[in-house]
């Protein structure tokens, strides 16, 4: 692969020193995109749960007060109490609820993964199109100077009686092709760039054609199966959802235990009466209250069978999301050998094609080849250079498909 890497390399225009890398657009995306912002907010929301469920077992203070008037004498009166709770035993309300809380947000922060991941692959698939759409627009450039100097020669042979008019004519008319190829290239690079603009967040500079193999990409089918039964967060959510589905049937089953509070108040009042202030005594009480569930009419035990009944799906959603997972790493892996292999096949054929354009135009100009030799090898010339390049992008989007199957596409694959 080293070989037909240099070789395409040797044959596509060379990307400018100042190009951009994919590495430059992940990052860019990473810092900008407003869809990953929002999935890092509804996150910080989530994770607020946990710090709710453990506000049930802290303690609570209040403050109230009414006042009032009374027409039969007693004037205007007011009072002022303060009271304080403490829970003190929850029967396992509590710290159920914080663990199904805290499996909740476990769960969010693997859908957060599979977010950035998503739009991470997103970002290769807008580069991978915008790349091989320049590179387009490059081909059908440099085949119309190749094309204009074609003509020349062909106009100048036939002045000197060495070539025929329809000679020319064919040249002009390859040459008109390739210019209705260069505008829908360039009406399909304006496409691309629109896309690539929407997901990175910025304006698409020329790419680099350059890219590195990610270091994580596994090595093997085994390999790629190993980690994302390991490491892909869609099924580390779904397990995460198990354990909070089973703390929710803890939960439930803990509204059958008795709770103990500690409470106490503290209160003072006062009357209005033919101008004078009349105070009452102060007022404070403290005690605990013991609530013990007896009769429920059946609402607990539903609550339990109910909550049984989901972590029983929810299990077997798990069971389900590990199959796909694998399925998904099977054909990711599936997809980038063939990339692999359709590349390689496209860089030798451009190295073929490039020695026959070349033996063609020399042959011509000894009047061993015609005219119509000349399209020809021109013509396959710039077809094997957009195959290579076509190839050169699918391989790009097989690998972001690999990495995100195998768990392991965030903003430090491709540095």
């Amino acid at each position: 692969m080293n070989r037909g890497v240099i070789w395409m390399s040797a044959l596509l225009l060379a990307s400018p020193a100042s190009a951009e890398t994919l590495g430059d657009a992940i990052a860019a995306a990473y810092e900008s995109n407003p869809e990953l912002a929002a999935a890092h907010a509804r996150q910080d929301s989530l994770a607020e749960s946990t710090e709710q469920a453990r506000a049930l077992a802290r303690p609570t203070m209040s403050v109230g007060g009414d006042a009032g008037y009374d027409s039969q004498g007693y004037g205007r009166s007011a009072s002022l109490t303060a009271s304080a709770d403490l829970p003190i035993w929850t029967g396992g309300r509590v710290s159920s609820a914080v663990r199904a809380a805290n499996g909740d947000v476990a769960a969010g922060a693997e859908g957060l993964r599979d977010a950035e991941a998503a739009i991470l692959q997103r970002v290769v698939g807008a580069y991978a199109a915008l790349l091989y759409n320049q590179q387009a627009v490059e081909v059908a450039r440099v085949g119309i100077e190749r094309l204009d100097n074609q003509v020349a020669e062909a106009r100048s042979r036939y002045g000197l009686g060495q070539a025929t008019r329809t000679d020319v004519a064919q040249l002009e008319a390859q040459r008109s092709t390739v210019v209705a190829n260069l505008a829908d290239a360039e009406g399909a690079l304006a496409t691309a760039a629109a896309s690539y603009r929407a997901v990175v967040g910025q304006e698409a500079a020329a790419l680099s054609a350059v890219v590195a193999p990610p270091a994580e990409l596994p090595a093997s089918n085994d390999e790629a199966r190993r980690a994302a039964a390991a490491a892909n967060p869609l099924l580390l959510q779904q397990q995460r959802v198990v354990e909070a589905s089973a703390a929710r049937i803890d939960q439930a089953r803990a509204e059958r235990a008795p709770s103990l509070d500690l409470g106490g108040a503290y209160g003072r009042g006062g009357r209005l009466t033919n101008g004078n202030v009349q105070n009452f005594e102060a007022a404070a009480s403290v005690g605990m209250t013991l609530r013990v569930p007896l009769l429920t009419g059946g609402l607990v035990s539903s609550h339990v069978r109910q909550a049984e009944a989901n972590n029983r799906a929810e299990r077997f959603q798990a069971d389900a999301a590990e199959r796909e997972v694998i399925r998904a790493a099977d054909s990711a892996w599936a997809t980038l050998k063939a990339a692999q292999g359709r590349l390689q096949a496209d860089v030798e054929g451009l190295a073929a094609a490039d020695v026959a354009l070349k033996g063609v135009r020399t042959e011509y100009g000894f009047g061993l080849r015609s005219t119509i030799d000349i399209l020809v090898a021109d013509q396959s010339f710039r077809g094997a250079q957009l195959a290579v390049a076509l190839a050169r992008s699918d391989l790009l989007v097989a690998q972001a498909a690999l990495l995100r199957a195998a768990g392991r596409l965030d903003s430090d694959a491709y540095r």
